[in-house]
């Protein structure tokens, strides 16, 4: 049932301070797709508010709407009690509202005092105003512990630390009311806890806080209250401590999730993929890739697991032909690659090796093309679709549909520009392309990153589907869950090295947690058999 605008108040109670934010009928089209419907929505002033919704479901469009990147067709917004026509970001910064986006606004090459202060000059002499800024930057880290070196260059900076330098951006501009679109889809586990801390701490100074995530997890631990999208609409409320994350599951996808029942008993067929002593550096001569050695086999998923930035992303871009081998060789589908040897990722998908990039912006998507111009990337040379010197649009057209129905991709709609789809509608793209294939082999970088926990459902099962039927899979995820879920064997990465083998039937988080910290082997076995 939805809920009325007098159960969206939650605990605010007449008498009390009126809402930091309070949005009536909020309507919003964009064409034939309805985003969103007739939406009421109260927050209370120095709370943390989650906002949770299967992909498409309207989240970000509301959020794009209060921080004016799109203006309303209809409805109201009210910051602390006083009705606001926010047209702009610049009207929303004015009325003490930031956004932190999932991909994060920084220019790369710039310091991030540099960043912060951008738009914000405090006059025409800029060496006043960067001493202004390093002053406030100053004040800021203290008052929220929001440490980083306000001189580094952004592109050097780990992603964590990039998170925090956009906080201090919207908190420098003064605002009370932050919006954080998907704040963990790109970083660590320690990464994650650092954030969570920051925003326990902007709470506690009331500042109010805006949370959309995918993660039912996160949304349980860090906030007071939590509202449901589901196809534009708001179709629950809740205090958090007064629901869980069954319901909160169900409600997002208006049925029962159901849990895949992993055959870990089945035997593996013979190696599709035999990696030998490889090893790889990057542009500047750091050793990424070290010495690695292991087997993929038929019917097998292989997890790799470790803390984001040990190499499993380099090790997956050079078993796909993006980056050359330094050193050692690997065996694919009977191809034999090494240094002198080398394959380019025309050459993989030829030998029916399929690639799902981590970055699916960078790597996955030419964020301009139309999603049927993405669905064929990589294949546009090969099978029906290829008459020789033209290709078939029509029957591009028509299989793109196809796949976005089977992918549940929303809208339907493949002459929509791939950046005007949400983050996890694009992951569900690059899903629908490699795995729509029936590769021999498939390499999988963080498959459900920014996805909805209805996607996560069906892409496990997709992928268990496959390795039924024979495919072999190389997973890299930093979702510890997802690792356990889905894989026969678990591969640990430190450091650009393998440093543990685990059955998957018999893995637990602690002990994968010492192995990704390179704690002793006797520790973690230890762990195990505890």
């Amino acid at each position: 049932m939805i809920a009325s605008a007098s159960q969206v108040s939650g605990s605010i109670a007449q008498g009390d301070p009126p809402p930091a934010i309070e949005l009536r009928g909020i309507d919003k089209r964009f064409g034939e797709v309805h985003a969103n419907r007739n939406v009421d929505l109260r927050v209370a002033a120095g709370t943390i508010h989650g906002i949770v919704g299967e992909n498409g479901a309207g989240k970000s469009t509301l959020m794009s709407i209060l921080y004016g990147f799109y203006e309303a067709d209809a409805g109201e917004i009210r910051i602390n009690g006083r009705p606001l026509q926010i047209r702009s970001a610049n009207d929303a910064l004015q009325a003490g509202i930031g956004m932190v986006h999932q991909h994060f606004m920084l220019v790369d090459t710039f310091s991030v005092l540099e960043n912060v202060m951008l738009g914000a000059e405090s006059g025409a002499v800029l060496s006043r105003s960067k001493t202004l800024a390093r002053r406030e930057l100053e004040r800021l880290e203290q008052d929220y512990g929001l440490r980083v070196d306000p001189d580094a260059v952004v592109e050097e900076l780990p992603v964590g630390e990039q998170q925090r330098a956009e906080i201090l951006k919207s908190l420098y501009r003064g605002a009370e009311i932050l919006i954080l679109d998907e704040p963990t889809g790109v970083l660590t586990p320690q990464e994650s806890d650092q954030l969570f801390e920051i925003l326990r701490s902007l709470k506690e100074r009331g500042v109010t806080i805006l949370l959309i995530t995918h993660k039912l997890r996160e949304i349980m631990d860090l906030t007071d209250f939590v509202s449901v999208m589901r196809q534009g609409e708001i179709v629950a409320h809740r205090r958090t401590s007064e629901t869980d994350q069954k319901e909160l599951a169900e409600l997002m996808v208006g049925r029962s999730i159901e849990q895949h029942d992993v055959n870990r008993s089945h035997t593996p067929g013979e190696a599709v993929l035999a990696v030998k002593n490889v090893s790889m550096r990057d542009a500047k001569g750091v050793t990424r890739v070290d010495d690695v050695s292991f087997e993929v086999r038929a019917g097998e998923i292989v997890g790799i697991a470790g803390v984001a930035g040990n190499g499993q992303t380099e090790l997956l871009e050079l078993l796909s032909g993006i980056r050359p081998l330094d050193s050692g060789s690997f065996h694919a589908n009977g191809r034999q690659v090494t240094p002198q040897n080398p394959c380019s990722p025309k050459d993989m998908r030829r030998l029916h090796v399929n690639h799902v990039p981590e970055d699916r912006h960078r790597l996955g998507l030419v964020m301009p093309f139309l999603a049927s111009e993405s669905s064929i990337l990589g294949y546009q040379d090969r099978g029906r679709i290829n008459k020789g010197l033209a290709l078939d649009y029509p029957l591009i057209i028509k299989d793109c549909a196809e796949m976005m129905r089977v992918f549940d991709v929303r809208p339907v709609d493949p002459m929509l520009r791939s950046s005007n789809f949400s983050g996890g509608n694009q992951q569900k793209i690059v899903l629908a392309r490699e795995m729509d294939k029936e590769p021999t082999l498939l390499l999988v970088g963080q498959p459900t990153r920014g996805v909805d926990v209805g996607a996560i459902e069906f892409i496990h099962g997709q992928l268990l589907s496959m390795r039924d039927r024979g495919c072999a899979i190389l997973l890299v995820s930093v979702e510890l869950d997802e690792i356990l879920a889905l894989s026969d064997r678990i591969l640990v990465m430190f450091e650009g090295r393998i440093v543990g083998d685990v059955a998957g039937a018999g893995a637990d988080k602690k002990q994968l947690g010492l192995l990704m910290a390179n704690a002793s082997p006797d520790a973690a076995e230890s762990e195990a058999v505890s």
